[in-house]
């Protein structure tokens, strides 16, 4: 628009030199009214124009200001998402690193309540047979205890043959048993009580000579020594 005004002054110089032409004072009038009219709307177009064009450079300086901060927004915004992506990566490898620790604890713990669960199932069979052995043996003492006793209530009564028999059974069953040599003795002292001095002896021998430290060891020589005078006795 700035270009058509030098046109417009060309148009106005031309009328203007025209007007010159003209001697009455009214067509003076007019051109000068008309002149300055077109003055006017010429001052109000470039005023416009000016206008117009402050407000396209202001608005091309706003775009330039919009378009800047959304380049500077878009990056950050790439940058933002990198930094997720980043991030979301990192999270992935713990994750998957805990999920393997997981398993792998998983496994453990298997093995070990599975390992756990046999030795608990053995101990529980250890302890049940010891139970079992223990009640057995307490049996065998209570079963031991009451063969020696009955043994020996047959001696006391005088049932000596029956003592001998059942004394004797008793070494046999109880071989391990720690009434073994007292037994051996009430043998020897039982055929003492039959008079059967040569076999009470040998029966006592085997007392000293198997069980020397025992408590019956002295009894056995003793009864050697009563056996032996009897057999004197009976020589006489």
């Amino acid at each position: 628009m700035r270009r058509g005004l030098p046109v417009l002054a060309l148009a106005l110089a031309a009328g203007a030199a025209q007007a010159g032409l003209f001697d009455d004072d009214v067509a003076r009038r007019q051109i000068a009214d008309v002149r300055a009219q077109m003055t006017a709307q010429v001052e109000q177009v470039a005023a416009k124009i000016e206008q117009i064009a402050a407000e396209q450079q202001s608005l091309a300086e706003r775009m330039s200001r919009a378009e800047s901060a959304a380049r500077e927004r878009a990056l950050d915004l790439a940058q933002m998402i990198d930094g997720l992506k980043q991030d979301l990566a990192r999270l992935r490898g713990q994750i998957e690193v805990l999920v393997n620790q997981s398993q792998t604890i998983e496994r453990r713990q298997k093995d070990l309540y599975v390992d756990l669960d046999a030795r608990m199932r053995k101990l529980e069979q250890a302890q049940s047979q010891m139970t079992e052995k223990a009640a057995q043996a307490e049996r065998d003492a209570q079963s031991e205890k009451q063969a020696y006793e009955s043994a020996l209530s047959a001696f006391k009564v005088g049932n000596y043959q029956i003592a001998i028999a059942a004394f004797q059974t008793f070494m046999v069953n109880y071989a391990n048993s720690p009434l073994v040599p007292s037994a051996q003795y009430w043998v020897g002292n039982a055929y003492y009580a039959l008079r059967d001095y040569k076999v009470a002896i040998a029966a006592q021998e085997k007392v000293i000579k198997t069980w020397p430290e025992n408590a019956k060891a002295p009894d056995a020589m003793l009864n050697i020594a009563s056996a032996q005078a009897e057999m004197g006795d009976q020589k006489a």
